[in-house]
């Protein structure tokens, strides 16, 4: 009997081995009249996998285009059933039917080749969920170290006056003053750091506080991205092959919308 069982968890333990055990991975290409793009979608992302899967499948982004390009920054896709408005008009304002619940991860970030889900700004949308109608695809450029660290302070400093004019009121500094007027030194010593404490403490945990891990700051001084983009986006997937398409894109001449001039049509295909 025991025989038996011990082969029993042996064989459950090789199946579950197996790929087909695993969590597949799935591609997709991005085929457009500048060239193909083949795209990685993240299996930690979910709900953006299965409801971009599902739309690809079904042919919806097939016929829409390439309809916001910004040099050094992003090329946008998607927002079907616009691709015939004029130039003289903004398009890709988004469907609220794709809407999906946000998936950002500390462990992706803008790096270059990120392929992300846009959303509506936080005064509409502060749950940051994501538009997956559309898609764009990270080009950015890259950075120093200096300026990682400029774009860090930037960041934060702010947060950190906010937090102190929270704690340090009116009342918070006339009984400082009165501590010291005083000397009652141990007092004042430990007003001082319990309130230093609390913002310090709010301070780290902020949501919005900006600090690039060491993972980040190699891959933005080497290969590049948009940092000042992380953890705004639902990033899914990233591009594995076609490189030298998302570049080509990234450089085409675009009227006043970001819209490029000769129309970049695409068809997505689920590969594997």
């Amino acid at each position: 009997m025991k025989k038996i069982k011990l082969l029993t968890i042996t064989l459950i333990t090789i199946l579950l081995s197996l790929p087909s055990f695993a969590q597949k991975t799935s591609k997709v290409r991005i085929e457009t009249n500048m060239g193909n793009i083949i795209v990685k979608l993240y299996n930690d992302t979910p709900k953006h996998k299965k409801k971009f899967l599902s739309e690809s499948r079904k042919g919806y982004y097939d016929g829409s285009m390439f309809y916001r390009v910004l040099e050094n920054f992003i090329i946008q896709a998607g927002a079907k059933g616009e691709q015939d408005t004029s130039h003289d008009s903004r398009i890709g304002y988004g469907n609220p039917d794709f809407t999906v619940d946000d998936e950002i991860k500390d462990n992706h970030f803008c790096k270059r080749g990120a392929l992300c889900a846009p959303r509506q700004p936080d005064n509409k949308n502060p749950f940051k969920q994501s538009d997956i109608s559309q898609f764009f695809i990270v080009q950015g450029k890259v950075y120093t170290q200096g300026k990682l660290d400029t774009m860090e302070l930037k960041r934060n400093i702010p947060i950190k006056k906010r937090i102190k004019k929270l704690y340090w009121t009116k009342e918070v500094k006339a009984e400082a003053k009165k501590l010291k007027e005083e000397k009652r030194i141990k007092g004042y010593n430990a007003l001082i750091r319990k309130i230093k404490d609390q913002i310090q403490t709010e301070y780290n945990l902020h949501p919005k506080l900006l600090k690039f891990t060491p993972e980040q700051r190699k891959t933005y001084t080497t290969i590049g991205g948009c940092p000042q983009l992380d953890r705004e986006y639902t990033i899914f997937g990233e591009v594995i092959k076609g490189w030298d398409v998302v570049e080509k894109i990234n450089k085409v001449k675009c009227d006043k919308f970001d819209r490029p001039w000769k129309d970049i049509n695409i068809k997505v295909v689920v590969i594997e």
